[in-house]
């Protein structure tokens, strides 16, 4: 018995780089892409250059790394560089050529709205082409980290924690100076105090530019970044990016991020997406998170509808009587009451009074003075002077729409989980997504944009199923957008990019 043995090393060999990459690899998916893309009409620099100066590498070469970069999870400008000297797919994809890191990071920094704006595109072209359906949208959030450590990142609360601290550090600094005998140690105790005071004037310097942005926090090596929670009460500074997941092959539609929370990102999101798709409503599936009246009925005026999962109304008190236990009769625009009795309003909308503290939303009180002589009033409330006052929201009536919805298609609103939940665990698992390396939103959602993309052609790939019929899907997009972003290369016909629907 004996070893496989393997080639020597200075064995001469007559290869062709082609032949060693399959003709089914994810890579020359990446290239078919890359390829039929017209760079030029995202603002996209180095298209096309002058007879002077030193060529620069064509921005498909940078493109083209990037993407396989993000799919495989290598994403740092000095990890690419290091893999287009050694890993044959990168050598077959960028024809050998090795830029440098600095190169490979400007390209990324310069070029983050045209990211954008090519993976808009795909989700629009796609979308010709009925891969994406463009009727049912599941609307979600996940969070990344972002360049900015959590003790660089500030509020009111925290900030007046530390200045209580250097003023109980120079209290006691002050009151050692007072008893030291030495110089030394007078002179050390002066300097710490000094110290101290930097410190003391650094964080009020801090609050100022925390009152001026109207923020409730502030980060200090990335002012656009916010302290989010990721899970389970971990907190760590990033963004809270809004993406969407198309029901019919689960391709992703758009995303932004915005705020901490997902409070008030349904309804942008929502008509962002029906723009993108060029459609004129769809069902739009969320969870409780994204509830609140103000954005369904924005959303029911775009023509979308809502399956969003409702909130249960808050009660301070378990033992009294819950909202769900009085009957609201639209008709009569009254309540009737676990005793029977009617609860009737004067018609006067509260909320917005001009007083400091406004309510959200506009709302009608609705009462009734049976209360005074109610035998169960110690179970429906705690008041003494006034009876149970019910207040009904201005969105009363689209969040019981919503809420109806969902109650009565409870399989269909499962869909939810299975669509936004998938993506975002393949990206931050697999692909290594849960941190971004740039700073400031534009260059965030250029990062995200690369990642999109790189998966929406991953699910494509699955779709097609092969390399050839991926080709075919591009030629279809072509024929069925005659004036589309399609540029004249070694694979796909001339075609002049004029789409004024979806302009980069």
């Amino acid at each position: 018995m004996h070893h496989i043995k393997g080639q020597q090393r200075n064995q001469l060999q007559m290869i062709c780089l082609d032949q060693m990459v399959a003709q089914d690899n994810f890579i020359r998916i990446i290239d078919l892409f890359v390829d039929a893309i017209d760079l030029k009409s995202f603002g996209i620099k180095n298209v096309t250059i002058n007879d002077e100066g030193r060529p620069p590498y064509h921005p498909g070469i940078l493109l083209k790394l990037y993407l396989y970069g993000y799919k495989y999870g290598v994403r740092s400008s000095r990890k690419l560089e290091y893999q287009a000297r050694v890993n044959l797919e990168v050598k077959w994809l960028l024809n050998e050529q090795t830029p440098s890191n600095r190169t490979i990071a400007s390209f990324r920094q310069h070029n983050s709205k045209a990211f954008h704006q090519i993976f808009r595109k795909l989700v629009y072209l796609l979308k010709q082409t009925e891969i994406i359906g463009g009727e049912t949208i599941a609307i979600d959030s996940f969070k990344v980290r972002g360049q900015n450590s959590l003790k660089n990142n500030f509020n009111e609360k925290k900030i007046a924690r530390h200045l209580e601290y250097i003023d109980g550090k120079v209290a006691e600094y002050e009151q050692a100076l007072d008893a030291a005998d030495s110089a030394d140690a007078r002179i050390e105790l002066e300097e710490r105090i000094a110290t101290q005071a930097q410190r003391k004037e650094a964080y009020q310097s801090l609050r100022e530019q925390l009152v001026e942005s109207g923020q409730e926090q502030i980060s200090t090596t990335d002012p656009e970044a916010k302290a989010v929670i990721l899970h389970r009460g971990v907190v760590n500074v990033g963004y809270n990016i809004q993406a969407s997941v198309d029901a019919k092959n689960k391709l992703i539609t758009g995303f932004d991020t915005g705020d901490v929370n997902d409070t008030n990102a349904l309804a942008p999101m929502a008509t962002a997406i029906k723009q993108d798709l060029g459609v004129d409503g769809f069902n739009v599936l969320a969870d409780k998170g994204y509830h609140t009246g103000e954005q369904l009925k924005r959303c029911a005026e775009e023509n979308i509808v809502t399956f969003v999962s409702p909130k249960e109304s808050a009660s301070n008190d378990q033992d009294i009587f819950a909202l769900r236990s009085f009957t609201y009769d639209a008709q009569r625009n009254s309540y009737t009451c676990p005793a029977g009795q009617i609860l009737t309003t004067k018609g006067t909308w509260h909320g917005h009074s001009g007083k400091k503290e406004k309510a959200a939303f506009r709302f009608q009180r609705y009462s009734t003075t049976a209360c005074k002589q109610c035998l169960i009033r110690a179970k429906c409330t705690k008041s003494k002077a006034n009876g149970r006052n019910i207040d009904r929201s201005e969105y009363a009536d689209v969040i019981a729409e919503n809420s109806r919805r969902v109650k009565e298609n409870p399989d269909y609103y499962r869909q939810r989980q299975q669509l936004a939940e998938h993506p975002w665990g393949t990206l931050k698992r697999q692909w290594g997504f849960d941190h971004v390396l740039t700073r400031g939103k534009t260059k965030v959602l250029g990062e995200v944009s690369l990642a999109f993309i790189g998966y929406n052609l991953t699910r494509c790939a699955h779709i097609c199923g092969s390399v050839d019929k991926f080709k075919q899907l591009i030629y279809s997009i072509a024929n069925r957008n005659k004036a589309c972003f399609f540029a004249c290369n070694s694979h796909f016909r001339v075609y002049n990019h004029s789409d004024t629907k979806m302009a980069a």
